[in-house]
């Protein structure tokens, strides 16, 4: 959109505008699939909540801060895509569709999730990368039907034990955090079959080959002495991924050995300092 329309519509109604920037919602999409993404949208036309039929509704790539309480309308949305938006607070209205199963919230200054979002029963996909998150928001544990959970690039330190209530899971993606340990939590989660922790701040791996369903563990980007030992097909993605474990131990006991050698050095070193 011009600098020219722009101007012009500065002079519209609000209401008016986003109409304008939506157009004419007469009739319900043959595929039940409405996609306003990158409509310079600063609030949702409520004439867009009528379709209740509506499977799939993308509005990503706006300028919303909020939507209409006319949204819970949708009854039998399945798909809501929220993401590089605006959103400082979590939509209330989104926690009233029942059918919602797939979420997308990410790029927003989301920094904590109201208790209502238990109320997603059927809710099995939840992207929240790139908000403002310093904890995990516990009611996450509560979506009994979640698969995928997406909360890269926040600034969660750890995770809670009641994670593993969540059985049903199987990606957690959590790159970009502020993770000093690997989460022991999971470790207890013998279902799940990837783990992120890219560009964490990881030292150490305890070993996974405990881990049944596991098939891929990224841990690249961490200033870690060693990688996780893994069962047999497991893909490791960082330092030392293509290395036979026993390698990687020894090497483990290299780095350990050395860096007890340079606190030993350190020592004599100040004692004859002291001396002198």
């Amino acid at each position: 959109m011009g600098n020219t329309m722009r101007g012009v519509i500065t002079f519209i109604p609000s209401e008016r505008i986003q109409q304008f920037l939506v157009g004419e919602l007469k009739e319900m999409p043959l595929d039940k699939t409405l996609d306003l993404s990158n409509h310079q949208l600063r609030r949702l036309p409520a004439s867009t909540c009528v379709f209740q039929e509506l499977l799939k509704l993308y509005l990503s790539d706006n300028k919303l801060s909020s939507l209409p309480p006319e949204l819970k309308g949708l009854r039998n949305l399945q798909l809501l895509a929220l993401d590089f938006n605006c959103f400082d607070e979590f939509p209330d209205s989104v926690c009233r569709l029942p059918q919602l199963s797939i979420l997308y919230l990410g790029n927003n200054r989301l920094y904590s999730l109201p208790s209502e979002l238990r109320n997603l029963k059927e809710l099995n996909t939840l992207w929240l990368e790139t908000n403002c998150f310093t904890v995990f928001p516990k009611v996450i544990c509560e979506l009994s039907n979640l698969k995928t959970l997406h909360l890269g690039y926040n600034q969660i330190r750890s995770l809670p034990e009641e994670l593993k209530q969540l059985q049903e899971l199987k990606s957690i993606w959590l790159a970009g955090n502020q993770l000093t340990e690997f989460p022991p939590v999971l470790l207890e989660m013998h279902c799940l079959a990837v783990i992120d922790v890219d560009r964490n701040k990881i030292r150490y791996f305890p070993g996974l080959s405990h881990m049944e369903g596991l098939k891929l563990i990224i841990y690249d980007h961490n200033p870690c002495v060693n990688a996780p030992v893994v069962g047999e097909g497991v893909k490791r993605v960082g330092r030392w991924a293509d290395s036979p474990d026993p390698e990687i131990e020894e090497d483990f006991s290299k780095v350990t050995s050395e860096n007890n050698a340079e606190v030993t050095e350190e020592g004599q070193h100040s004692e004859e300092q002291q001396d002198s």
